[in-house]
């Protein structure tokens, strides 16, 4: 698969971006929603660029619906940033990138994803931290691990 990235290079001009999307799990099941990228065989959280004058929230909001399909989405909480860097060899410049990731819900089971992705499955948080590639995902990951532990204390027939 082509890569549409390559490392940073320190000889080439910089820009930033910022960017939001979510760690998205099921209403009712301990999963998290996974898209895999067609053209860089990865699988990755739904996430996307900040429109002007658009809020975090509803960037996270906006880009999780456009990606994914689902239309119901309830945004939770801010589970962190992330920042990382690269090469963008279509506009040969490096990227300067953070992301705001925010824990989210939806009681939606079937996807309709973007033409970018090839695939998108539920999966347990496990799942998941063994797929993403990037040690950013699994930070956020992680992060939404703990939510979901919270969010099943309590519930009849949770395990404790």
């Amino acid at each position: 698969m082509p890569k549409a990235t390559e490392p940073f290079r320190p000889d080439a001009a910089i820009v930033p971006e910022l960017a939001a999307g979510v760690v998205l799990a099921h209403d009712t099941e301990p999963e998290v929603f996974l898209l895999h990228y067609l053209t860089e065989g990865r699988w990755g959280l739904p996430k996307g660029h900040v429109d002007p004058g658009e809020s975090l929230a509803a960037t996270a909001i906006r880009e999780t619906r456009e990606e994914t399909g689902f239309t119901h989405i309830t945004l939770l909480e801010e589970l962190g940033e992330v920042s990382y860097r690269f090469f963008e060899p279509t506009r040969r410049e490096n990227v300067y990138k953070s992301v705001v990731y925010f824990f989210a819900t939806t009681p939606e089971r079937n996807s309709h994803p973007e033409p970018i992705f090839d695939r998108a499955e539920w999966v347990s948080v496990a799942n998941a931290l063994e797929r993403v590639p990037f040690a950013t995902d699994r930070r956020m990951l992680s992060a939404a691990r703990e939510r979901l532990a919270r969010r099943s204390v309590g519930r009849p027939g949770a395990r404790r």
